[in-house]
């Protein structure tokens, strides 16, 4: 009886199970945690924190990809991107303090941050075939024969010797999935933020366009109190006083439909900050055009959605690698005891008869109907998915970005002509007054000056409004969320990004 193995096993396979029970007990039993520790590899807490200049660390070949026209940097003034003056706000909130705010408690960051540290138990998982594998049962003899009452107890123990890789394929492999639920987490953080800054921006368009239609309706209650008054006074037709009531009624409806999308943004920004803003404005960074680096060509290796799609190449290869390693042998040792309960041992052919061996063990998988051939195309055709996909991500990244700086330069010249037609607009209304005392210009006129005014005013502040939207978005398509909005360095639901 070979008693130093019966011991190893046997303090093995059944002195774990009362081991472990022992040190949830006594979780502070050093001597018992450092056996137990022996035999398996304690779970890496690094996944929480992201040093981003790793994570970027690869290289994007644009020649492999026909390239959209490229739009070459303009140096425009940036009158049109000057946030609007918010010093005698009160109970004004910070867009950056609403981000921060929002990422701590998104239940969207929860799941991705989860699904990183179920990903981050898999690399354990494949890390335990590098350690001593312990299996144990009971069985009986052959139910058909006479054998049937005969109990045998078996344990046996395998450790690897070499493999050729193959278990550490599989660990590469589950860390390239890590790599691609970090890049997730960024992307939801990302889109998170986002979400936010628009409806923050929102909001404060539907105010300020809220507030120029009470201005509107102001102006065109005065005008009809004058028509009520020339009308009573038979200076002017009583059609001037129904054409003036038509013209409020119409105010009156585009206001409250300014006010229900101003509701409807803040309902929204309500549901992702978790508290009541109705009474709350927002300050837009002054700083948000030099932060989105609007007309500095991208870092494509930093924007997430590239990072995602580039580590699902490298998830790809490893899996193609795994998959042909497979056909290698594996080297072991094994070791085995069995001890008959009752009946006779088979092993040794004595009754109550006890055995044990040890020995090494080569396996490999000569055969299998071609399924490792299939598996070897299966992830070459995955591969090859995976570059097509960075390719695909990198194009409609290139094509949101030139788009939105398009956008945004059109509405740059669009509000030097709006300031030019709202000073032309008052003009022409004080012009008209005058010559509506006269009896040469109309009631109508009049409206229509009035509606000029505050159209050319609605008009300017969307399109303010639709550039301060535009940079927020060109900041999420280019990657520079964290930058822009100082969320490096930060603790979010535990996740952290180092540049």
């Amino acid at each position: 009886m070979n008693y130093p193995l019966f011991v190893l096993i046997a303090t093995l396979a059944c002195g774990v199970t009362s081991l472990q029970t022992h040190a949830k007990e006594d979780g502070n039993n050093s001597k018992t945690k450092k056996f137990l520790d022996f035999f398996s590899d304690s779970s890496d807490q690094d996944y929480k924190v992201v040093e981003f200049s790793k994570l970027s660390n690869f290289e994007f070949d644009r020649s492999k990809v026909d390239e959209l026209p490229r739009i070459g940097s303009a140096n425009l003034p940036t009158k049109g991107f000057t946030a609007l003056a918010n010093s005698s706000r009160l109970q004004e909130i910070s867009i950056l303090d609403a981000i921060k705010i929002t990422l701590q408690r998104n239940p969207e960051i929860s799941q991705s941050i989860a699904t990183l540290a179920a990903q981050n138990s898999n690399i354990d998982v494949a890390k335990a075939q590098y350690y001593p594998q312990l299996t144990g049962g009971i069985s009986t003899g052959d139910m058909t024969s006479g054998e049937r009452g005969r109990q045998l107890l078996t344990l046996s123990a395998t450790q690897l010797l070499y493999d050729f890789g193959k278990v550490k394929s599989s660990v590469d492999t589950q860390k390239a999935k890590q790599v691609v639920e970090q890049a997730n987490v960024l992307v939801s953080i990302d889109d998170i933020a986002y979400q936010v800054a628009s409806a923050a921006i929102n909001i404060e368009r539907y105010k300020r366009v809220s507030q120029i239609g009470e201005q509107q309706i102001s102006g065109i209650q005065r005008i009809l109190d004058i028509a009520n008054l020339r009308a009573n006074a038979g200076i002017s037709s009583q059609a001037d006083p129904i054409q003036a009531q038509s013209y409020l009624q119409s105010a009156q409806s585009s206001l409250i439909a300014q006010q229900s999308l101003l509701r409807q943004y803040q309902q929204r920004l309500r549901t992702l900050i978790g508290f009541d803003i109705s009474n709350k404005n927002w300050s837009i960074p002054i700083d948000l055009v030099q932060s989105s680096d609007l007309y500095q060509d991208p870092e494509f290796n930093t924007i997430p959605k590239m990072i995602a799609a580039q580590a699902e190449v490298e998830v790809a290869k490893s899996q193609k690698k795994q998959t042909q390693l497979s056909l290698y042998p594996t080297l072991s040792v094994k070791g085995s005891l069995s001890q008959a309960l009752n009946g006779v041992n088979p092993n040794n052919n004595k009754d109550d008869g006890f055995y044990n061996s040890i020995m090494l063990e080569a396996s490999s998988n000569f055969y299998q109907g071609g399924a490792v051939a299939a598996q070897t195309r299966s992830a070459s055709y995955a591969e090859e998915a995976a570059r097509s996909k960075v390719n695909a991500v990198y194009l409609d990244v290139l094509d949101r970005l030139r788009t939105t700086r398009e956008d945004i330069e059109n509405k740059q010249r669009q509000i030097q002509v709006l300031s030019e037609r709202q000073a032309t607009t008052v003009k022409t209304r004080e012009l008209y007054q005058e010559q509506y005392k006269l009896g040469t210009r109309s009631v109508l006129d009049l409206l229509n000056a009035e509606m000029a005014i505050h159209s050319a005013n609605n008009e300017l502040e969307m399109a303010r409004y639709d550039i301060y939207n535009s940079l927020v978005q060109f900041i999420q398509t280019t990657g520079r969320t964290r930058q822009a909005y100082k969320l490096n360095n930060i603790s979010i639901q535990g996740f952290e990004v180092q540049p």
